[in-house]
């Protein structure tokens, strides 16, 4: 487990973003759902799980066994939605195990809301096109993830390392959208970045806090 909450390195990033609703915090999760690494992010702090199996239905299993120890127990799940620009070899295999873990949240009546990429980076940075601030060249593909993890580091105070650091990056912020829509905000997000919430396709608040 890596990106412990960190108050010491990052006390402005936790500001108090507000009053919250009574009672306990909901436990959220998000998930960043890959074959190989999936993301996975609660409040202050992050995880994944590696599949390593020599085939494909090994790997299923190996993601679906990790991720349940994680989500048995959550009131709601956040999951990241597929990239629909983008098109390679292993997008029916990832999208059959997406389904798989939304199958299986279905199964425990565990809701769960999908965050389209974009919308998850635009919570995180206030745009889904951000550019360097040097060349203004849009930015792809691992500078795009270094700017995502920055911000959760920055805005969260939670810093993630290791080979899985984007992937939980993404989970933080995909957490961080469904406890801001459920009223528990971890930070002061500006009205760029909070506009994300309004492109999600959220279940009925009342299933969630009910449990």
């Amino acid at each position: 487990m890596t990106a412990l909450f960190d108050l010491t390195e990052a006390s402005a990033a936790t500001t108090a973003a507000g009053p919250r609703p009574t009672g306990p915090i909901p436990k959220v999760i998000g998930l960043d759902v890959a074959m190989g690494t999936t993301g996975i992010a609660g409040e202050g702090w992050t995880d994944h799980v590696r599949a390593k199996g020599a085939s494909q239905h090994s790997r299923f299993e190996q993601q679906l066994t990790g991720i349940a120890d994680h989500i048995r127990h959550a009131d709601f799940v956040v999951i990241e939605g597929p990239a629909f620009s983008k098109n390679n070899n292993g997008a029916d295999a990832l999208s059959a195990m997406r389904w798989m873990v939304r199958h299986d949240l279905w199964k425990r009546r565990i809701p769960y809301a999908v965050v389209n990429p974009d919308h998850r980076i635009i919570y995180a940075v206030g745009t889904a096109a951000p550019k360097d601030s040097e060349t203004g060249v849009r930015l792809k593909g691992e500078p795009l993830k270094a700017v995502v993890r920055q911000a959760v580091a920055e805005t969260y105070g939670v810093v993630t390392e290791g080979l899985a650091k984007y992937d939980e990056a993404d989970a933080y912020i995909l957490m961080a959208m469904g406890l801001h829509w459920l009223g528990w905000p971890l930070a002061v997000v500006p009205d760029d970045r909070r506009r994300a919430l309004d492109s999600v396709r959220w279940p009925e608040r009342a299933a969630v806090t009910a449990r």
